[in-house]
């Protein structure tokens, strides 16, 4: 049962209300795809192509006679799969590097800037595209390559925390005890700067998502017949003129998940961010 200081909340926070729950039901459905596809989301039935969303298809079948529904579910889970690996890698890169960079100073903070800003350089979607199209597209080499391509952002900002965390007084006392340096922090820099790091992951998940469905439509991403929300787009814009359900179902799903998830970084950010208060 939800406490009364979270209804509270979510009763005067409609942004994060709504973002909560497209991300629970987005999840949930994908977790749930076993359960909840009412066929195999690769089954061909030749005799069901191309057919409008009806009672035995409620959104209909593509071009193999395949139950769109049920690969829009299975579909969510290897998209939402990229999101979060990515997004895990992308934060552990980033947050040792910055942990590092602002603790140490000197020429390690120096040496660890300049790669930044070297990789800042180069927009990260041509970069990732460049990489995939020399290794063989697949979900692992995606879920890698977004994640060793967007942990930037997370280093500067876990560096800016550290900064200004290893002045305070409670790093000083650590420092009179005798704590190592690692103990200092990992048990106490790093939990003062895990707010906006979740912040950061949670609309880092929405980037993912994003980057992941523009691979799969290009053809570089999640390979057929695994089904994913961007090679549905694909497959489906062959025949939007005559099939409009196809693209318009799976455009929908990216959609409103980013929305999702940005939605709830953005509410995220007004509840930790003290600055932001009123």
């Amino acid at each position: 049962m939800l406490g009364a200081p979270l209804k509270r909340l979510l009763g005067r926070n409609l942004m994060l209300t709504a973002g909560l729950a497209i991300v629970l039901v987005m999840s949930g459905a994908a977790l749930l795809a076993p359960v909840l596809a009412p066929f195999d989301p690769n089954a061909l039935m030749l005799d069901s192509i191309l057919q409008p969303p009806s009672p035995e298809h409620p959104l209909g079948t593509d071009r193999l006679g395949r139950d769109v529904l049920s690969r829009m579910l299975y579909g969510g889970r290897v998209s939402l799969w990229v999101g979060f690996v990515a997004v895990g890698i992308s934060l552990a890169i980033g947050t040792v590097l910055g942990l590092v960079s602002g603790y140490f100073r000197s020429w390690v903070d120096e040496a660890i800037m300049r790669l930044v800003d070297i990789m800042l350089c180069f927009p990260s979607f041509f970069l990732i595209l460049s990489v995939i199209a020399f290794l063989e597209p697949s979900l692992t080499n995606i879920m890698i390559v977004i994640g060793l391509t967007s942990w930037m952002g997370v280093t500067r900002l876990v560096r800016a925390e550290t900064l200004s965390l290893r002045e305070r007084e409670f790093v000083d006392a650590s420092l009179l005890a005798g704590c190592p340096t690692w103990r200092i922090l990992v048990f106490h820099i790093l939990p003062n700067t895990m707010a906006p790091v979740l912040i950061t992951a949670t609309l880092g998940v929405a980037g993912a998502i994003l980057v992941e469905s523009g691979l799969s439509f290009l053809g570089l991403g999640v390979q057929p017949p695994t089904a994913s929300w961007g090679n549905m787009l694909m497959e489906g814009k062959v025949v939007t003129e005559i099939a409009p359900w196809l693209s318009v179902y799976p455009g929908l799903a990216i959609l409103v998940t980013v929305l999702g998830y940005n939605l709830l970084g953005e509410s995220l950010r007004d509840l930790l961010d003290p600055r932001l208060r009123d």
